[in-house]
């Protein structure tokens, strides 16, 4: 039976008997799979497979070398050279480079602090997204030819990552978020802010969960007037633009009627709020994707939740949309931006690199690489993850900062749900929506200033244009 996989985070103990790898009774030992086991444990295994995914073990595992990657980040001592014996002295030498290569990155995941076994990585150089990505490439196996197939693709998603992180340091995010809205809004869409658009949605599913279907209409108009009395700024036009989201979204199955509106019916997998919010996150995401934006999962977590918790749904919608052409496209973008910058830290030395890493096949069933192609693939991930640190730390403003929510006029307009339902939210102090009678009418308060100031503001305007017209009459009568 299948045993289950550790986090991630724990990438320095043995997943089977919890103990802390180590240079005599748990060494590291990386299987073809990528699943990395101390060798006490695999010399107890009862079928030469793999425990988590049951890959068989087609070397003997005395042969199987030792991870020095993953063995000097727990301070053991790591030899120079470790005798690997390969079908010739031309193998051998890519891989002791490939191998070099694969231990001086793992350095970046050297634990600050943290219990036993589980690293601590909070204030490393590189961001989660990076670390993760890194952690997969340092327990690959490359004596085993699956173990370099999958080398080289996660090598090629450290590549990725790595142009996206620089085109991402690069960027304005107040530029970058007016960028975004205009784009989502040229598509006749609208985003309306974190607690009006939660709410909208849950309306929609709320007309439309049981299966009724609605002509655009009628199921715009039930929102307005369900949202009216909290959100007084919801018009037949803004909730509109959200309908059409979910339409570009392919969530309604469209039913055409002679002579008569469509009805609108929510396909089946879209009928519960995660599903729906998904793949409304996924269309905002792909416009922006199209539009050739470039947004970090903490800037769309506060750009769409007004929080910071979102990080991870926001970076899987990020992964699940990636293609293929996409890396390379990122690249070409890249070479734009540091033009436009004037390239001080000559990230345009990377550029070989990176396009050598894009050309690799990300398939699964790809064709096993020979050596060469292992070490130029590792050298160059090397290079780039390194040129990436280089920058943050010496050219970069933004560095590592928290990205902050926008301000909202429309938060906390409305009291929370879950402390209200469950008697605690999870979002604490980040969450959009009130938390005390207080709060509520502190927002609903600045809300009515603001609405007001506009007002006056408007019949200033209204009252200037109208003397204008009354001078004109005077002077020049009809």
């Amino acid at each position: 039976m299948p045993v289950q996989a550790a986090q991630w985070t724990e990438f320095l103990s043995c997943p089977i008997c919890y103990n802390e790898f180590d240079e005599n009774v748990h060494k590291p030992i990386s299987l073809g799979c990528s699943h990395t086991v101390c060798k006490t444990c695999l010399n107890k295994l009862h079928r030469k497979a793999c425990p988590f995914d049951q890959t068989a073990i087609n070397t003997d595992i005395d042969v199987l070398p030792v991870n020095f990657a993953l063995l000097q980040l727990v301070g053991a001592q790591v030899p120079d050279h470790q005798s690997i014996k390969l079908s010739n002295l031309g193998e051998n030498k890519h891989y002791e480079v490939a191998k070099k290569c694969v231990e001086d990155l793992a350095l970046y995941l050297k634990p600050l602090s943290g219990g036993k076994g589980v690293a601590s990585l909070n204030q490393s150089a590189l961001s989660r997204p990076m670390q993760r990505k890194l952690v997969t490439l340092v327990n690959c196996q490359l004596v085993e030819e699956e173990g370099r197939v999958r080398a080289m693709r996660a090598a090629r998603s450290l590549g990725e990552r790595t142009v996206t992180e620089l085109i991402l340091q690069h960027q304005n995010p107040q530029q970058l978020s007016a960028n975004l809205w205009a784009a989502v809004r040229a598509r006749g869409c609208q985003f309306l802010g974190p607690a009006m658009q939660e709410e909208a949605l849950k309306l929609v599913l709320l007309a439309l969960e049981d299966g009724s279907a609605l002509s655009r209409k009628v199921l715009v108009l039930f929102v307005v007037q369900r949202l009216e009395p909290r959100f007084p700024q919801a018009s037949k036009t803004s909730i509109g633009h959200v309908v059409q989201l979910l339409y570009r979204a392919s969530c309604f199955k469209v039913t055409k009627r002679d002579e008569d509106s469509s009805l609108m019916q929510l396909k089946e997998e879209f009928r519960s709020y995660e599903a729906l919010r998904r793949e409304h996150d996924a269309q905002i995401v792909h416009i922006a994707m199209e539009a050739g934006l470039r947004i970090s999962p903490e800037q769309w977590s506060s750009l769409l939740y007004g929080d910071l918790a979102h990080k991870s749904h926001m970076q899987s919608i990020i992964d699940k949309l990636q293609s293929p052409e996409s890396f390379a496209k990122s690249v070409q973008e890249l070479t734009i931006v540091l033009q436009r910058t004037g390239d001080p830290a000559n990230l345009n030395r990377l550029r070989p690199h990176l396009e050598l890493l894009a050309n690799i096949d990300p398939n699964p069933d790809a064709v096993s690489p020979t050596w060469e192609q292992l070490e130029n693939a590792m050298v160059a991930v090397k290079t780039v993850v390194h040129g990436l640190v280089d920058f943050i730390q010496n050219y970069s403003r933004k560095g590592h900062e928290t990205p902050q929510p926008q301000p909202n006029s429309k938060y906390k307009t409305s009291m929370c749900r879950d402390l209200r339902q469950q008697g605690g939210c999870p979002r604490g102090t980040n969450c959009t929506f009130a938390h005390s009678q207080e709060e509520l009418e502190k927002y609903r308060l600045r809300n009515k200033k603001i609405n007001a100031t506009e007002v006056l503001k408007q019949r200033g305007k209204l009252f200037q244009v109208q003397t204008e017209f009354q001078m004109q009459k005077t002077m020049f009568p009809s």
